[in-house]
């Protein structure tokens, strides 16, 4: 048992996490959770849409960003129950109530995990190109846009060469082939992670089915999709509304799998104005 004083145990959470929070002291909590890849950085171009009338809440993830490298554990983060329970955490140290989540693709599971385990937390949940399995599931006529031989050459070449396997993921996923700079610019920000911690996280992501977790999901859930999504197709989005309980679909003009990087102020517009109010 922890003999720490109540108030170091309470900074813990946030310590790890390196959590900031922007904007109107006392507004409603806007809580930005970023994927797989990125840090609480990638919202620079979406939070400021939020200052005025929010409190806004940036967590950087196991092993991205100024998470605290000392609090890293392997086992813990194999999984997304992991990183599921790093933001209970922190919504409990840092008494966040009412909160609607925008959580960003793998993380759209991570914040229904957490809704599941503390649902009372959470008014609403944003998914922003979210998937709830990426490998095809042939018996259930399920598509997620791998097939299993996909999904294992992906995680080698992750393993087998680094900095390689950044150069071609990293503009895969931002799609927008005529604006390369986006690309490069995820290319970066995944050669700023750890390449061990960033390979359990992408087994995390690529092996995990969460399509019937989705179903007990109480939290009213809004999901926002893209156009010409390489990791999360039109197919794998629909079954994600189709099992959430509360789901509702918002189709976006942006395309790519990252609507908040290269489309900012049209998936800002769509958060606001699905935004249930405060209670």
């Amino acid at each position: 048992m922890s003999t720490l004083p109540a108030a170091a145990t309470r900074r813990r959470a946030a310590d790890r996490n390196h959590v900031r929070v922007l904007g109107r002291p006392g507004g409603p909590v806007l809580l930005l959770l970023h994927g797989f890849g990125s840090d609480q950085g990638v919202w620079e171009r979406l939070s400021p849409s939020f200052l005025a009338g929010h409190r806004v809440v940036l967590v950087d993830q196991a092993g991205a960003g100024r998470f605290d490298a000392d609090a890293y554990d392997r086992e813990r983060y194999s999984t997304l129950d992991g990183y599921a329970a790093d933001l209970v955490e922190v919504c409990e140290e840092l008494d966040l109530r009412d909160v609607a989540v925008v959580a960003h693709s793998v993380s759209s599971m991570i914040a229904a995990r957490a809704a599941l385990r503390v649902p009372g937390r959470f008014r609403q949940i944003f998914m922003l190109a979210p998937s709830a399995r990426y490998t095809d599931d042939p018996a259930q006529g399920y598509d997620g846009g791998f097939s299993a031989e996909d999904v294992d050459e992906l995680l080698g070449s992750l393993d087998h060469n680094y900095l390689s396997w950044t150069a071609d993921v990293g503009p895969m996923i931002m799609g927008n082939p005529d604006r390369p700079e986006l690309g490069e610019e995820f290319t970066g920000s995944f050669r700023r992670l750890d390449p061990g911690t960033a390979h359990r996280f992408a087994r995390a992501t690529f092996l995990t089915d969460s399509r019937e977790l989705l179903t007990r999901v109480s939290v009213p859930t809004t999901v926002l999709q893209c156009r010409d999504d390489a990791l999360a197709p039109d197919s794998a989005v629909r079954e994600v509304v189709a099992r959430l309980p509360h789901g509702s679909l918002v189709p976006l003009r942006a395309s790519g799998h990252c609507p908040h990087v290269s489309a900012p102020a049209e998936t800002a517009a769509a958060i606001l104005e699905h935004l249930l109010p405060r209670p």
